[in-house]
């Protein structure tokens, strides 16, 4: 059985956890159509910076492959190298303070405050994957939780101390993380931890989920040998 095949129950499992999140924002949105200021080419939601757990991140690459047109691909390709090079010197520099001792949570807020323009966000200020965007994305502009504290978006007019229905956003992700380690453990991946692993859009988009990256391809004696060496 090839990895697509075998990664089709935990695709299905994901699509319905994207079907419950457009619901829910429609619902609050049908609820309060005065808070809820989303609108076409609005793109406010589109330079926060957030990763994807393993299986929405393979969800995604897969659609991409298999929707986007050729020449749009090799020019979001590109856009996405650039994305990627610039989070990961902002995460690089963040990690560089924790190892220095800084206080993790300043670090993470800090963190959380970046602003990186998504590679798909083209110059007319529309998705270029809006049929196969990220959760996260799908429900910014209402009131979510994660875990902490609520969110919404700067632009909606939800009012402070008000009392709004509010997605678990930290229960999500967590499902997610859920789905993406039975994954891990049904292709008997050598890679244990695999499932634990987060990236931004970016990186899933140009990661390619073969055998060896998914740890299915047996080592090479040189490749074992390596390890141990390094080790």
């Amino acid at each position: 059985m090839d990895i697509a095949s075998q990664f089709e129950p935990f695709l299905k499992q994901y699509d319905q956890l994207v079907q419950n999140a457009d619901r829910a924002f429609e619902q609050i949105q049908s609820e309060f159509p005065d808070c809820v200021t989303c609108k076409p080419a609005c793109s406010d939601c589109c330079y926060a910076l957030f990763d994807l757990t393993l299986v929405e991140a393979m969800a995604i690459h897969l659609r991409f492959q298999q929707q986007c047109p050729p020449d749009l691909r090799e020019s979001l390709l590109d856009k996405c190298n650039q994305a990627d090079r610039t989070i990961y010197k902002i995460k690089r520099k963040a990690y560089k303070r924790i190892e220095a001792g800084e206080d993790a949570k300043t670090i993470l807020a800090a963190l959380s405050e970046e602003r990186v323009r998504c590679p798909m966000l083209n110059d007319s200020g529309y998705c270029d994957i809006y049929a196969i965007r990220p959760i996260t994305c799908r429900l910014y502009g209402i009131p979510t939780f994660d875990g902490e504290k609520s969110h919404t978006c700067g632009l909606s007019r939800f009012e402070r101390g008000q009392s709004y229905p509010t997605v678990k956003l930290d229960r999500i992700h967590q499902k997610m993380l859920d789905i993406s380690a039975d994954f891990v453990r049904q292709i008997h991946s050598r890679h244990r931890k695999m499932g634990d692993i987060l990236v931004p859009l970016s990186m899933a988009i140009l990661t390619v989920y073969d055998d060896e990256f998914l740890g299915l391809r047996e080592e090479s004696p040189s490749q074992k040998g390596e390890e141990h060496h390094g080790s």
